[in-house]
């Protein structure tokens, strides 16, 4: 694997640009949240920086946030294998399933997510410090025009169209989880609610069998994307989410977008590890040397109507 430097310029104008964070919060003393950022084409796979600009015309991009569990260093053993994994099975996929929806990308998705989940659970099974191991896995491939996404557990990705709101699109694999999408509790009632962090599916954990959620959305210069860990949404509020990322104050816009978000939500809250990885689909603006003409004085001729629509 080449290591790429965390903002690598290129004749290529830049059209994607991240940036990511993880932190032990103020009550545990390890970090069993791990994020991942690749690159990838038909020759070399690159592991990119905690932030950066790219462009996205002869690449492909994997974007992940795991949480691993099972007490002692195991979580954080678990949140490592994953990241191997998917850095050794997708980058396998450019050019054979990402260029369009049909075209088999649950297939390549459920094969990552599957070979993660035996290699935790035979590890389980083999080792008594590893019984229970398991991660949640948020999971985001963005080709041009689409990112694809993988999910299970309660790690999360959020969507923030050009257009504006944001988008939870990932399902909580938690009771908790499907009370809010029937309606049934509000936000402010799921965060207090007793069962909130039972996990109804993660990958290893002794879960026999598993039912992960896949997914994709078109997307558009102008489009972000947030995925998170849990301890993220436990200090922030999604408006809040989607203010730090849209509308940061002065002081705010000095740090990137993650260090934003993961900084408001521990000094929020802080009770658990907090991951937060922002992508960000950059609109193309004229460089200096592509800008217009002076304008030339000219004969007035008649205007025509032009009707268009947004």
């Amino acid at each position: 694997m080449t290591p790429a430097a965390p903002s690598t310029p290129s004749a290529t104008r830049p059209d994607l640009r991240w940036s990511g964070l993880t932190h032990c919060g103020k009550v545990r003393p390890n970090n069993e949240d791990a994020f991942l950022a690749l690159a990838f084409d038909g020759r070399e796979v690159r592991r990119l920086g905690k932030f950066g600009e790219a462009s996205a015309a002869n690449n492909d991009f994997v974007f992940a946030v795991s949480d691993g569990m099972g007490g002692a260093k195991s979580g954080e053993f678990a949140s490592r294998i994953t990241v191997e994994k998917i850095t050794q099975l997708l980058p396998k996929s450019f050019h054979l399933a990402a260029r369009g929806i049909n075209n088999g990308f649950t297939d390549i998705l459920h094969e990552v997510f599957d070979s993660i989940h035996r290699e935790l659970m035979k590890l389980g099974y083999s080792y008594e410090e590893c019984r229970g191991m398991g991660t949640t896995l948020t999971l985001g491939w963005l080709t041009p025009g689409w990112l694809y996404f993988g999910h299970i557990g309660d790690s999360r990705l959020y969507y923030l169209p050009h257009s504006g709101g944001i988008t939870q699109l990932t399902h909580d694999h938690t009771h908790v989880g499907y009370l809010r999408r029937q309606g049934q509790i509000t936000e402010r009632e799921a965060r207090s609610h007793p069962l909130r962090n039972a996990l109804h599916q993660a990958l290893g954990a002794g879960h026999q069998f598993i039912e992960p959620q896949f997914g994709a959305v078109a997307c558009t210069p102008g489009d972000r994307f947030v995925l998170c860990s849990d301890g993220l949404v436990d200090g922030l509020w999604e408006r809040q989410i989607e203010e730090l990322i849209r509308t940061p104050t002065p002081a705010e816009a000095k740090l990137n977008p993650a260090e934003r978000l993961v900084a408001t939500s521990l000094e929020n809250s802080g009770n658990d590890n907090t991951t937060a990885l922002s992508l960000e689909l950059i609109i193309a603006t004229p460089a200096p040397d592509e800008a217009e003409p002076t304008p030339v004085a000219r004969p007035k001729r008649k205007r025509a109507v032009v009707k268009s629509s947004r």
